[in-house]
C-alpha cells in the first residue's frame, strides 16, 4: 500500500511538473504573438482618422477581400475564431491549421481597420490555439497532450486579450462543454493565461480597469438587490436576442442566391448606410462607447441613445455574415455594457454605471453559456465589492438565455430547467428541447380547465 502511495505521487509529480514547463512555454510564446496582433490593430486604428474620407468607406472593399483571402489560403479561418477552436478540439483533437495565424491576424485587422463591427478576443482564441496546435505537431505530441495544449493556448489568448488572467484562463476551459468543466487542464490553463498575460504586459501592451469603488459605501440593499435580479433576467433577454439575431443573419445571408463576394460588398454598402444614418459608434471595436458606459461621471454617457444595444448587434450580425473576420466577444461587450446602462436609465440613474457593468459580464454569461468566468472577470476588472451584485445577475443571464450560444459548437452537458427534456451530449445547434411529457400533460390539462370555464361562462 505504501510503495503504491509512492508511486501514485511520483507520477503526478512528474505530470505537474511537465505541465507547469509546457504551459508557461505555450504561454509566453503566444503572449508575445496575441501582444503583435494587439500592437498590429493599435497601429491600424491610429490611421484611421488620417483617411480622407470616413474609414468606414472601406467596407463594401475590405469584405470581399477577407473573405478571398481565407477561402483561398485558410477555409478554418472562417467566422469569429472561437467557434471554430471548439469545433477542432470536440472534432479533431485540437487540430488547427497553422495557416489560420497569418490569415486570421491579417484579415481581422484589416476589418477592425474598415469598422467592421466585430472583437479581437476570438481571433486572439484561435490564434493562441493555432499556434499551440502547431507547437504541438513540430514538438510530435499525442493526440490527448495536443488537445491539452490548445485549450491552453485558447486559455492564453483569451487571458492576454482581456487583461484578466483567471478569467480568460477559465473561459478557455468553460466555453467548450456547456455545464462541465474540464479539471484536468485547469492547472496548465492557468499557467498559460497567467504566463501569456505577464508577457503581454512585460511587451507593452496597457489593460483598462475600470474603477468602481464610488458605489463600495453602499451596504447592501432588498430593493437593490430585486433590481439586479430584473437586471439579469434583462439581460438573458437581450443575450437571446443578440444570439437570435446573429444567427438568423447569417443563415438568411447563406440562403441569398448572389455571389459571395456580390453579397458581401452589398452588406458592407448596408453597413455605410448605417453609419452615414446613425453614426459610426456602432462600428469598429466601439471601445469608446464602452469606457463611456463604465465611467463612475454618467455625462460621458449622457448622449447614448437605449437602442444602441440593438443597433450593435445588428451591425455585428451583418458584419460576421457579410464575411467580415473577427470576434463576438468585444461587441457582446458593448451589447452588455450599453444594455445596462439604458437600464439604469429607466430603473435606476443612482447607480447607472453598476447596471453597465453588470451588463457587460450578464450579457457574456449568457450569450456564452460561461457564468463562472464572468463573475470572476467582474472581480478582475470593476473590483471585488461588485462581485456578490455580478455573481447573482450572471447566472440569473445564463439560465434565462436558454439552450443557445453565440457559439454554436459547444456540447451541452445540463438542462436549464428540470422541466425541459433536453438532449444531453449534442453540440448546442442540434439540442431539441421540449417541455417533459408530464409538464405536458399537466399543461394540457390545465388549458382544458380554461377552455371548460370558458365554455361554460359563453352559456
Amino acid at each position: 500500500m505504501f510503495r503504491g502511495h509512492i508511486t501514485e505521487q511520483t507520477a503526478i509529480l512528474l505530470s505537474v511538473t511537465k505541465w507547469i514547463f509546457l504551459s508557461s512555454f505555450i504561454g509566453v510564446v503566444i503572449g508575445a504573438i496575441v501582444t503583435f496582433f494587439l500592437k498590429t490593430i493599435e497601429y491600424s486604428e491610429h490611421y484611421q482618422h488620417k483617411l480622407p474620407f470616413p474609414y468606414y468607406y472601406l467596407l463594401p472593399f475590405v469584405l470581399p477581400f477577407a473573405v478571398w483571402l481565407i477561402r483561398t489560403f485558410a477555409p478554418s479561418a472562417e467566422g469569429h475564431g472561437t467557434e471554430k477552436v471548439i469545433e477542432a478540439v470536440h472534432k479533431h483533437h485540437g487540430k488547427i491549421d497553422i495557416k489560420v495565424v497569418p490569415i486570421k491576424l491579417i484579415a481581422t485587422v484589416l476589418t477592425i481597420f474598415a469598422g467592421g463591427s466585430v472583437g479581437k478576443e476570438g481571433p486572439a482564441g484561435q490564434i493562441g490555439a493555432a499556434s499551440a496546435s502547431g507547437l504541438s505537431d513540430i514538438l510530435r505530441f499525442s493526440d490527448a497532450d495536443r488537445k491539452k495544449i490548445v485549450i491552453c493556448g485558447i486559455s492564453a489568448g483569451f487571458a492576454s486579450v482581456f487583461g484578466t488572467p483567471i478569467a480568460g484562463a477559465i473561459f478557455g476551459v468553460e466555453v467548450l462543454i456547456i455545464g462541465v468543466i474540464l479539471y484536468d487542464v485547469l492547472l496548465p490553463s492557468f499557467i498559460a493565461g497567467f504566463a501569456a498575460f505577464t508577457t503581454a504586459q512585460y511587451l507593452g501592451i496597457d489593460y483598462t480597469y475600470y474603477d468602481l469603488h464610488y458605489y463600495q459605501s453602499i451596504d447592501l440593499d432588498p430593493i437593490l438587490i430585486a433590481k439586479v435580479v430584473a437586471a439579469g433576467l434583462f439581460f438573458g433577454l437581450v443575450s437571446d436576442l443578440m444570439v437570435t439575431i446573429i444567427n438568423l443573419t447569417h443563415k438568411g445571408i447563406e440562403k441569398i442566391k448572389l455571389n459571395v463576394y456580390l453579397k458581401a460588398f452589398l452588406i458592407g454598402l448596408l453597413l455605410v448606410g448605417i453609419g452615414r444614418l446613425f453614426g459610426q459608434q456602432y462600428l469598429g471595436l466601439g471601445m469608446d462607447t464602452i469606457s463611456n458606459t463604465l465611467n463612475p461621471d454618467p455625462y460621458f454617457a449622457k448622449d447614448l441613445p437605449w437602442y444602441a444595444f440593438i443597433l450593435k448587434t445588428i451591425t455585428t450580425a451583418l458584419t460576421l455574415g457579410g464575411g467580415g473576420s473577427g470576434g463576438v466577444i468585444t461587441p457582446v461587450f458593448y451589447v452588455g455594457a450599453t444594455s445596462g446602462h439604458a437600464f439604469g436609465a429607466w430603473f435606476d440613474y443612482q447607480h447607472i454605471t453598476l447596471f453597465a457593468a453588470l451588463g457587460f459580464v450578464s450579457v457574456l454569461s449568457g450569450a456564452t453559456n460561461a457564468p463562472i468566468a464572468a463573475t470572476i472577470m467582474a472581480v478582475e476588472l470593476f473590483g471585488l465589492e461588485i462581485a456578490h451584485y455580478a455573481a447573482l445577475s450572471a447566472v440569473i443571464s445564463f439560465l434565462v438565455t436558454g439552450h443557445r450560444s453565440v457559439f454554436p459548437s459547444q456540447i451541452l452537458a445540463m438542462k436549464k430547467s428540470e422541466i425541459l427534456e433536453v438532449k444531453i451530449g449534442k453540440e448546442i445547434e442540434e439540442a431539441e428541447v421540449e417541455l417533459e411529457r408530464k409538464e405536458v400533460s399537466r399543461f394540457q390539462k390545465i388549458r382544458r380547465r380554461i377552455l371548460r370555464k370558458k365554455m361554460k361562462l359563453g352559456k
